[in-house]
Formats: C-alpha cells, sequence, structure tokens
C-alpha cells in the first residue's frame, strides 16, 4: 500500500529510525512532535503486523489528542477505507491485523490485560510518574519482534524523572547526554536512544503568526519562552540563588585556602521521616562576598544515636554546629553526647531574614562532592501565589541544606553591597 505525504524535512529521519529501543522527543509548542511520531505509527503498523500502545498521565484526554491525531491522519492518507478508528473503547485496527490501544496511568488495572505490545508511546512523557515509565517498561515485551518505546513531550524542569533519567541525574552522578549538546546537533544517538529535539521553526506549516506569538513570550513569561519557542530544558520559575554554581572539589578546597581570613561555620538541620538530617561546613570569604559550601551530611530515618555516631568527627574535632533551635531536646542530646552544639537563633521573619542575606553573597560555590546540597540549591525557586506574585520566604520544596546554610550563617552578616563594607561580630555568636 503506497502512502505519501508531506512532512517537515526535520523529521525525515527519525520517521524511520527503528535501530534504538528508546526515542525521546523533545520540542517546544507546534514543532510537529506528536503529529510525526503519530505519523511514524502508522507506516510502521501498515508495514509490520504489530500491536502499539498509546499512553498519557490521563485516559480521557486521548479523545481530543493522540487518538484524534491519528484519526486524523488517517483520513488525511485517505486510508480510511482500511483502517478503522473505533471509539469505544478507542483503538485503530489495520488491514493486516496491526492495532493501536490507547491506555492512562490513571487508570493502572487496565494495563494487566494487554499482551504482545511491542511498540509504545508515551505521549507528554513528563506527566506521567517514574513508576509508570517503569510499569510501562515490563509492559513492553514480545517474543520476536523488535521493541520500541517513543517518548515525546515539552521540556520541563530539569528535577522531572524524565530530564534525570535521559539527561543528567546530578545527585546520582548519572551523565547520559548534556541537553545542551541536543540542542546543538539537534538529533543524537548514544545508549540505545535516538534524540530530537525541534522547535515551531521545524513545522513548516505553521503560519508566521504563531512563531511571532511564541517570540513575544521573552519580554513578559521568560520560563514559558524557554520551554515554548526554545524547547529547552531548565528551571521552572524565579531561582531563589541565580549566583550558586557547582566547581570540582579540589578547585573548592584551593580557593578556601587562599581566603586571607577564612570564616568556617557548621551548619545542621534536623529530620527524621520525610525531611532530613542535613549538616553543613561552610567557608566565607568575606572580603569577596564568596560563600562557599565544601562538605555535607545528608540522611533521614535517623534516630539521633546513629546520626551521633556518624557524624562522631565533630565530636573529636570540637567544631561548633550551630543547629536548629526548635528541637532543644535533639540539641541537648547531642552536647551530653559530648558535641560542640548550639541553637541558632529563630524569630518571626527568620526565614526571609535569612534568605535574603544567603542572597547577597556575590557567589555561592559549592563543590561537586555535595550532591544533595546541589540537587536543593541549584534548582530551587519560590512558590508563587494565587496571583503569581513570588512568596519570598516559600520555595517549591523543603530545602534543608538551605535551612542549615541558614543556621550556619547564625549571628555573621553580609555586609550590605550598598554599604560601607565594614563588618562587626558577636563573640559569643562566632563561640569564641
Amino acid at each position: 500500500m503506497a502512502v505519501e505525504k508531506e512532512v517537515s524535512p526535520h523529521f525525515d529521519d527519525f520517521l524511520f529510525e527503528w535501530s534504538t529501543k528508546f526515542q525521546f522527543l523533545v520540542g517546544g509548542y507546534g514543532s510537529g512532535k506528536s503529529y510525526h511520531v503519530a505519523l511514524k505509527l502508522i507506516l510502521k503498523l501498515l508495514e509490520e503486523k504489530r500491536t502499539a500502545l498509546v499512553v498519557r498521565e490521563v485516559y480521557d484526554t486521548h479523545r481530543d489528542s493522540t487518538y484524534s491525531l491519528l484519526e486524523e491522519l488517517v483520513i488525511d492518507l485517505g486510508l480510511e477505507g482500511g483502517i478503522k478508528c473505533m471509539t469505544s473503547p478507542m483503538q485503530i485496527r489495520f488491514p493486516n491485523g496491526s492495532k493501536i490501544i490507547f491506555k492512562g496511568m490513571d487508570r493502572p488495572q487496565k494495563l494487566k490485560s494487554i499482551n504482545n505490545i511491542s511498540i509504545v508511546w508515551i505521549e507528554e512523557c513528563s506527566e506521567v510518574k517514574y513508576a509508570g515509565f517503569k510499569e510501562l517498561l515490563g509492559r513492553l515485551r514480545h517474543p520476536t519482534l523488535k521493541l520500541h518505546m517513543i517518548l515525546s513531550t515539552n521540556p520541563v524542569g530539569e528535577d522531572n524523572w524524565s530530564f534525570k533519567h535521559f539527561f543528567k541525574d546530578e545527585i546520582n552522578n548519572r551523565l547520559i547526554l548534556d541537553d545542551a549538546d541536543l540542542y546543538k546537533k539537534r538529533t543524537v544517538v548514544t545508549n540505545d536512544t535516538y534524540y530530537h529535539h525541534s522547535t515551531a521553526e521545524d513545522n513548516l506549516f505553521l503560519p508566521e503568526s504563531y512563531i511571532i506569538q511564541l517570540d513575544e513570550l521573552k519580554d513578559y513569561d521568560p520560563d514559558l519562552y524557554r520551554i515554548a519557542r526554545k524547547g529547552h530544558f531548565g528551571v521552572n520559575g524565579v531561582k531563589v540563588l541565580p549566583q550558586f554554581e557547582v566547581q570540582p572539589h579540589d578547585a573548592v578546597m584551593k580557593a578556601i585556602s587562599n581566603i586571607r581570613s577564612p570564616i568556617k561555620r557548621v551548619g545542621m538541620d534536623f529530620g527524621f521521616e520525610d525531611s532530613y538530617n542535613a549538616l553543613v561546613r561552610l567557608a566565607v570569604d568575606h572580603d569577596k562576598k564568596i560563600l562557599y559550601i565544601y562538605w555535607e551530611y545528608y540522611k533521614n530515618k535517623m534516630t539521633d544515636d546513629k546520626t551521633a555516631q556518624d557524624i562522631i568527627e565533630f565530636k573529636e574535632s570540637r567544631e561548633l554546629i550551630w543547629a536548629e533551635s526548635a528541637e532543644p531536646k535533639t540539641i541537648q542530646f547531642f552536647k551530653q553526647n559530648g558535641f560542640n552544639m548550639r541553637g541558632a537563633k529563630k524569630f518571626g521573619g527568620s526565614r526571609l531574614a535569612n534568605t535574603k542575606k544567603v542572597k547577597r553573597f556575590k557567589q555561592i560555590v559549592c563543590s561537586d562532592q555535595c550532591t544533595n546540597t546541589i540537587a536543593e540549591l541549584k534548582p530551587l525557586t519560590y512558590k508563587k501565589n494565587k496571583l503569581d506574585e513570588i512568596i519570598k520566604d516559600e520555595f517549591n520544596i523543603d530545602p534543608h541544606t538551605f535551612s542549615a546554610i541558614w543556621y550556619a550563617l547564625d549571628g555573621y552578616e553580609v555586609s550590605d553591597l550598598k554599604g560601607n563594607g565594614i563588618r562587626s561580630f558577636n563573640k559569643e555568636k562566632l563561640g569564641l
């Protein structure tokens, strides 16, 4: 059966690329990702007898998206006489016995009844949970046919599982592909995965007015501009610490050794079940207004006696630990067990005051060995209220390492950049 259809040149190779198990498509709005995945499926299922599973997080969203798109393509290709688009349940049947079935991750029990799936398309994969992705990998099986999973998405935050799994996971020190390389090369094949990046300019059938509308986002919604126009992953929202950067551990330690009069501090935030015990060592270059983070401890579900054993080096070194004063019993336990620990000052508005203090540093340099600090602080953004205004003392996550830094800096003031740079210290607060 001969089929002819005009396509965007940037998707030519993708349509017939079946050498890899995974195919990951990321791009901006209107780039043509979903259209070309749908066309690719139809062409493959006309050629070979297969069962393809199309998945979205919510089943009911298929009707006006993936199903509608596939049905439209069947009609455009003049194949409606042979390919049957059924609505109850949603299913597309081919004359050679191939079929496309549709499922939602909001109905996981429905996945148990499907067999011999050799192709899975996860549309808007970033909306599907990581557990759902792993469940679908288990459903992708066939006794003879080569297996394929296609994932398509608009880029979201770098904290999303799809970015961590297919690109970079800093907390576990995994690098599969630097997304900047993909934006430059547009297509990359590595690790049995075909990567494809696209923007609205790759869709030759978009009206110019749509692209102009996307360009206008740059002035009033830079986050959406990054996603919709550029098709780039990144951090969604207003960063709390835009001056935060990661450097190799040796370079950080060398920089600290070159500080004329380093101010070294230790801070600790307590946690147990869902929160964490976070302990950090800091060094401040007061003259240059640089904060260095060079050591961390980060664990939860730890009783105080086990934590004390983990951090026994502080008992031996007698380093002063500024800790969360809301836990006086915990502080007392550590003191009774030989640790030099004090409660940091907490007061109404201290979250905002401490956040502003840290933001006054010109640079915040973190050792690449402090993976949990990086994971929390590099993408940290402010929460927003219903009016889309940032809340200056609330964040998208509960950053335990940030709290530990607050406590470590108790009694220290970064001089106001508008002031005269003079600093003063309270000896008791410095532990002297």
